[in-house]
C-alpha cells in the first residue's frame, strides 16, 4: 500500500505546483483572488492529507486521511471548472490540471476501496 501511495504522493505534489502557478497567474494577471484562493487551498490540501495518510498509525486513520484527500480533489475539480467557465482561464490553462485531478481521484478511489475492504474484515 505504501508504494501505491508514493505514486499518489508524487502526483499530488506535482499537481500542487501546477495549481500554485495557475493561482499566481490568476491573482497577478487576472486580479482574481476569491476563486484562486479556494482552488489553492483545496488543491494543495490533497497532497498534505496524503502525506498525513502515509504517516498514519492505523488503517482507520489512513482511510480517514485518504478520504479527506479525495474530497479535496473533488472540490478542486469544482473550482477548476468554475474558473474555466467564468473565463478567468481557458482550457489550455486548466486541462492538464483537471486531468491530474481526475487521475488522483481514480488512484484515491481505488486506495479507499481497498482500505475499506481491509477494515471490514474481522
Amino acid at each position: 500500500m505504501k508504494t501505491y501511495n508514493r505514486n499518489a504522493q508524487e502526483k499530488s505534489f506535482e499537481l500542487s505546483l501546477k495549481i500554485i502557478r495557475l493561482c499566481r497567474h490568476l491573482q497577478l494577471r487576472e486580479r482574481e483572488y476569491i476563486l484562486s484562493k479556494q482552488l489553492l487551498k483545496s488543491g494543495t490540501s490533497i497532497g498534505a492529507n496524503l502525506e498525513e495518510a502515509v504517516g498514519s498509525q492505523t488503517d482507520k486513520e489512513m482511510y480517514t486521511k485518504m478520504h479527506i484527500a479525495y474530497r479535496e480533489a473533488r472540490e478542486s475539480k469544482y473550482w477548476l471548472r468554475l474558473i474555466n467557465k467564468s473565463a478567468y482561464a481557458n482550457d489550455v490553462d486548466t486541462i492538464e490540471i483537471e486531468e491530474g485531478v481526475e487521475e488522483l481521484l481514480r488512484i484515491l478511489g481505488a486506495s479507499i476501496s481497498t482500505l475499506k475492504k481491509k477494515l471490514q474484515k474481522p
